[in-house]
């Protein structure tokens, strides 16, 4: 009987896997979709272990809301891979790339990337060196341009002011 309860939640995952909403054609929308299917049928898979009865059913309905809640938060933070790529390109744009010169980076699992150019470094009112900069992000076959002054700080890292 167990098993075919589980069969009966995976492919209810399975057809709720094809209705997520991937906003905008992206992949982000998929994993937290994907996080949240699969950490639900998880939750719901641990849950059926306890209780009796009524009991039992409540427990499932516990653990798939629990799984799904935790696999929802897993899937958006494989997204600030992005971000971890695009500021180690920053940094090294900012403190070692000569005027002009494009840092590039790229996610190899989603696919997005993009590229830094810093300008000339000068030393603002306040002491701190600072580079104004070109950022293109690539994310899902859209180029996004901004613009915008990075300063170092006293610990030697880099902070975007503008």
């Amino acid at each position: 009987m167990r098993g075919k309860k589980f069969s009966a939640m995976v492919m209810a995952a399975v057809i709720l896997v094809g209705c997520t909403n991937t906003r905008g054609g992206g992949n982000s929308g998929m994993k937290e979709g994907v996080g949240t299917i699969l950490g639900g049928v998880g939750g719901a898979v641990v849950g059926s272990q306890f209780g009796k009865g009524n009991g039992q059913l409540a427990m499932v309905a516990t653990g798939t809301l629990l799984g799904a809640f935790l696999g929802n938060q897993i899937g958006q933070s494989l997204d600030k891979a992005d971000a971890m790529y695009a500021n180690r390109a920053a940094n090294q744009a900012f403190e070692t790339a000569p005027s002009g010169t494009s840092t590039a980076w790229r996610n190899p699992d989603s696919g997005n990337s993009g590229t830094i150019v810093p300008k000339p470094a000068y030393q603002a009112a306040g002491g701190e060196y600072c580079r104004e900069f070109t950022q293109t992000v690539n994310v899902g076959g859209r180029a996004q341009e901004a613009f915008g002054t990075a300063c170092r700080q006293p610990d030697g890292s880099w902070r975007i002011v503008q």
